[in-house]
């Protein structure tokens, strides 16, 4: 974990929807849809495009905590989106997914 990482920060002092087998799941601060869930790994990696840094099992790990978490907080529609790089919408360098449910900002219904 990274010490002036925003979202390590989160990882060790958040308020944490769901937490489990090395996840978090966070709400997002400037949410986009009716449900709008962050998913970090625990562990410190820049963006998905370091991903192959994860063992096989620790990535499927990631999408199952991911599909759990929707369960879990009852989604049965939604989406899951993973911004990459600046160009890419990335804005915090800690890999995350956001978990979006509901009415979406800006999609038409």
């Amino acid at each position: 974990m990274s010490s002036d990482c925003l979202f390590c920060r989160l990882v060790r002092e958040g308020d944490h929807v769901r937490a489990g087998d090395g996840f978090v799941a966070i709400r997002d601060v400037n949410p986009k849809a009716e449900t709008h869930l962050l998913i970090l790994p625990e562990r410190h990696v820049d963006t998905f495009r370091e991903v192959g840094e994860f063992e096989a099992d620790e990535a499927k790990r990631m999408l199952e905590f991911v599909a759990d978490t929707a369960r879990e907080v009852g989604l049965t529609d939604y989406r899951v989106l993973v911004n990459v790089g600046p160009g890419g919408g990335q804005t915090i360098f800690h890999l995350h997914w956001h978990l979006l449910g509901g009415r979406i900002a800006g999609m038409p219904e």
